[in-house]
């Protein structure tokens, strides 16, 4: 495997994943025909990563563990499920890969207790168009007031099912990561055992095949040809034939997990699963660093002295730290902040690090 790793976990963009190798002939799909890649503006990464493209690398280190799974994920074309505790960058690790590999803007899938299959692959809405079509017949039957023309009257203009439908119809995150883009998009589930029991088991079938159908385009009339249709990118718009969506580069999908529940199986059978440990000290500097810059984190030592301790006995997260860092340096104080406010700011900065669980 001479493409070994296409992922380096350097943060430094990179075209590697054009050396990624064809995949194993149970992983091969054909979807078509092949749409070019997503921009690879990706609004959300800034805000989340913390730095522009030339300064990632010094966000976070990735492990030896971390950079093996995620190429393995890569060159099975299987999803990543991702364990460990809140705040130890599961949800940021896609869009760490998105950027080194410029895989376009990360498409992310919140899960919720009532979160099903069909809001992940599309939504269509049917009130909607039924709205539509009346306003449509009501314009037909009372026509506008016209000044009188010779030559009779042109019938009026018939509507476009596959338009008309199209106009209403939205690909969700999964749904458009299944498109059959020339590299594989990245697909953020969040926080998949926050799902009911049948969610991890109605994804199976689509991430065995990489592919689902959309009915109400496949009841459309052969003639209809490709349906353009709405995904979950802004302004984005794909079309669809006959009503089927089949990838064809598999998307690398990362499955977020903060370990509270037992997953079936088969579902585990079709994942790669990767244990993510908390950020070790110098990770958590460089994380500061990259969001409030290398003075920040200077003054901040002792808060993250002692987040560090109270990380051993209790559940903090780095998340929690950046937000009393914050508020100790550079969020809160200006010129004429005298002693007395500074001392109130960095009492409020600790209690700000308050653990989610354990003592205080």
């Amino acid at each position: 495997m001479t493409g070994w790793p296409i992922y380096t976990g350097s943060g430094r963009p990179h075209e590697g994943i054009q050396r990624l190798p064809p995949p194993p002939n149970w992983r091969a799909f054909d979807g078509g025909p092949p749409l070019p890649p997503p921009k690879q503006s990706a609004p959300g990464s800034t805000r989340r990563l913390g730095a522009p493209d030339s300064t990632i690398e010094h966000l976070r280190t990735a492990s030896h563990k971390e950079i093996q799974m995620v190429n393995a994920a890569l060159f099975l074309r299987r999803p990543l499920l991702v364990t460990g505790k809140p705040g130890t960058g599961k949800s940021t690790l896609a869009h760490l890969i998105a950027e080194e590999l410029r895989l376009g803007p990360v498409l992310r899938w919140p899960i919720t207790s009532r979160s099903t299959l069909l809001d992940g692959l599309y939504r269509y809405d049917a009130i909607g168009r039924l709205r539509e079509e009346n306003l449509r017949q009501l314009r037909d039957r009372v026509p506008p007031p016209t000044a009188p023309t010779e030559g009779p009257a042109s019938p009026p203009e018939e509507a476009n099912p596959a338009t008309d439908i199209g106009r209403h119809l939205r690909l969700g995150p999964l749904g458009t990561a299944l498109l059959p883009y020339t590299t594989p998009r990245v697909l953020l589930i969040d926080e998949i055992d926050k799902s009911d029991m049948d969610l991890p088991n109605d994804l199976l079938n689509v991430f065995e095949e990489g592919e689902f159908s959309i009915d109400e385009l496949a009841r459309l009339p052969e003639e209809a040809g490709p349906v353009p249709v709405m995904t979950a990118d802004v302004g984005g718009q794909a079309p669809v034939i006959r009503g089927q969506v089949r990838c064809h580069a598999f998307p690398f999908v990362l499955l977020t997990s903060n370990g509270e529940r037992e997953f079936p199986p088969a579902f585990l059978r079709r994942c790669l699963r990767l244990d993510l440990d908390p950020p070790e000290p110098h990770q958590v500097t460089a994380i500061i660093t990259a969001h409030l810059g290398a003075e920040a984190a200077a003054a901040a030592s002792q808060l993250v002295t002692a987040f560090l301790a109270k990380r051993e006995i209790a559940d903090v997260t780095t998340d929690q730290l950046l937000n009393a860092v914050y508020l100790a340096t550079s969020g809160s104080r200006h010129e004429q902040t005298s002693p007395e406010e500074i001392a109130s700011l960095n009492e409020v900065a600790r209690a700000v690090m308050r653990p989610l669980s354990g003592p205080e």
